[in-house]
Order: structure tokens, then sequence, then C-alpha cells
């Protein structure tokens, strides 16, 4: 069977749409009609040479929904359904051994040194089909929704619903959020889920359409950093705060000053966790004295996600209880997908997704 593809083939240089032809299912595979594929801001970063993992050539898009169209033998859902053709799905973009000590003892697969995911390891969604592993973890989506909508859930929400496992939020929490881009909003979402008491969202001049959209979304309040002074917006926590500071700082940027400030606004007790770290940034200053031993923080990186974090994004997304169509800024045909890849690093586009 041929297909179209959006494929990379030099860093920073134009994806090539081309036909390729892909072989015989074997038994377990699912073939899957792409109907939606996100253009993540990782996407960026592998496009611009910027993630090590990128192996060349390579199908990019690790967010993906789509439609089955072939199924050899029999494969189910995580819910133990028989996948069939016209079933409209959402899938784990990360394909673990099941077998290695952090799949089995750890029960953290997000570590599985095995890992394999569609658009990082091995092709992706920026084509019209794809062959799903036989072990890939599957969600049927029997909810009518528009794919696009539902893109974001599997790398930024299910992330996110990594993140606040690890960093554990209470009710009556104060929560930072660094970074108002898709990632941030997941993370104002799932914190109320939780019981966040205030949930405050810091970004740019670049981001003041994206901080408008966090009240949208019910961020207590938004602030600037080119509108503010670090100690205008730290004397602002405290005073939210009674003099302790945040009791998570959830970092949706991977900006050294970000984290620098980020760990300041911690409170004594608190996580500073962050997600947005998605590739190196060298080394970065930290007064661990004063900003993380005294105060007892913890600092708790984040590293993708499994299929429960999935999970718990596409409920989140489809309990319509927050506006997450509202994210979806720009659309693309798959012949577009150089310049869809423009716009997210331009920052023109709170999400840029591709359709068919």
């Amino acid at each position: 069977m041929k297909i179209k593809a959006a494929v990379l083939k030099g860093f920073n240089q134009p994806l090539v749409i081309e036909e390729k032809e892909l072989p015989s299912l074997e038994n377990g595979q699912v073939l899957v009609r792409i109907t939606a594929s996100g253009v993540c801001g990782s996407d960026v970063h592998m496009w611009k040479g910027e993630d090590p993992r990128t192996p060349l050539p390579l199908i990019l898009g690790h967010e993906g929904v789509g439609v089955v169209e072939e199924v050899k033998g029999e494969k189910k859902d995580i819910f133990a359904d028989k996948i069939k053709p016209g079933d409209f799905i959402i899938w784990d973009r990360g394909v673990t051994c099941g077998n290695c000590y952090f799949c089995v003892v750890k029960r953290e697969s997000s570590l599985c040194p095995n890992r394999k995911v569609y658009g990082i390891i091995r092709d992706g969604c920026y084509a019209t089909h794809l062959i799903l592993l036989k072990e890939t973890k599957i969600i049927k989506v029997e909810e009518k929704i528009n794919p696009a909508i539902l893109t974001p859930a599997s790398c930024s929400g299910a992330t996110t619903a990594h993140t606040i496992e690890l960093c554990d939020i209470s009710e009556g929490d104060t929560i930072i959020i660094q970074g108002p881009g898709p990632m941030g909003i997941f993370a104002l979402t799932f914190a109320q889920e939780r019981g966040a008491d205030k949930v405050i969202v810091v970004g740019t001049d670049e981001d003041k359409e994206r901080l408008k959209l966090c009240l949208e979304f019910g961020a207590t309040k938004i602030l600037n950093i080119n509108e503010t002074s670090f100690e205008e917006r730290l004397s602002y926590i405290k005073e939210e705060t009674k003099g302790l500071g945040a009791d998570v700082v959830i970092d949706c940027t991977g900006s050294p000053y970000a984290i620098k400030e980020g760990l300041k606004m911690t409170a004594p007790g608190g996580t500073y966790t962050l997600p947005g770290v998605a590739t190196p940034i060298g080394s970065i200053p930290i007064s661990f004295y004063e900003d993380v031993a005294r105060k007892n923080v913890r600092i708790q990186g984040v590293w993708v996600s499994d299929t429960r974090h999935l999970y718990q994004a596409v409920k989140l997304v489809l309990s319509k209880k927050y506006p997450f169509e509202k994210l979806i800024t720009h659309r693309f045909e798959l012949k577009e997908a150089t310049e869809a890849l423009k716009v997210v690093d331009a920052r023109k586009a709170m999400k840029a997704v591709l359709v068919s």
C-alpha cells in the first residue's frame, strides 16, 4: 500500500513530501488512517537538530489520532475491546518492552531503555497512514469529538498528567505554572482537578494571548515577566501565600532563567517540577543551600509518560469541562507540514495540527 508522508531528510531543511510503500501487516498490527497529527514543540527541536535522539530520514509526528482501516489477526484496546476497522483511536506514542527493570520492577515504563516512540525513534504521524506495532497500547474513543482537539492529549496532556502525579498536589495548594503553552494549559486544568486553591501562570510578552486564554481555563492570576520585575512577582507570590511561596512550581518552558526564578518562588517543603526540559540545556548555577537544602525543596524531573497518563489526559479532554477546542489555533494540510513547523517555531500558534 502506498501512502504520503512528510519526511525529515535534513535538519533545518523543508520536509519532503514522498510516496512510501507500507509493508504488509504482521499479526497484531493495526493500520490507521491519520485524521489529525499535532505539531509539537518537540517536533521543532527535532527538525532543527536539537534533539540528539533524531535519526535521519524520519517521518515526524508523535501526537496522532485516526481511524482504523485494517487489523491483522486480533488486537484489543486497553479495556480488552476488540479493535476493528472504522474505530476512532488514540494510542500511546511510546512502545515499551515490558520486560526490563524499569517496566517490571520500578513500574516506570517511561524510563524503559528500549522505548520506541512514533515520530521520534521510528516513523510517525506526519503521514496519511501509520502502522501501529502489536505492542502499542490503544484507547478506543467512543465519544464524538473533532480529532484535532484530542491530539494534544498524546504528548502535552499525557506528560502533564505524569507531572501532576509526581508533584502530588493537595487541596488548597498554590501552584505556579511557568509557560502558558499547551503543556501549561494542561497543568492548569489538572491542578484544578486536584483541588488547587490558586493557580498562577507566568509568561512573556510573546505569550499575551496565551496568558489571556489561561484565564478562560480558570487561572487565578497571570503574570507577564516583561511587565513586572522578579521582585514584584516574588512579592505577589509571598503576599498570596502568607509569606511561604508556592507549594508546587511547574516549569513548562525548559528555560534556565525560569528554573532559577521558579526555585526562589517555591515554598519550604515544596516541589519544583521540570516537564519542560525536553532537550539538553546545559548547566545551570543554583544556590543549593538557600533555594533547595535550607528549604527542603524537592526538584522533580519528568520524562515523558506512560499509558495511564494518556488515559487521564484523554478523559480530561473528553469531559468538556474546559475549552480545549480553543487550544487549536492553526490547521494545516500534510503538504504544509514545513510551514506548520515554522509557525510553531515562531510561537504564532498555541497549537498547530495537520488535518486530513
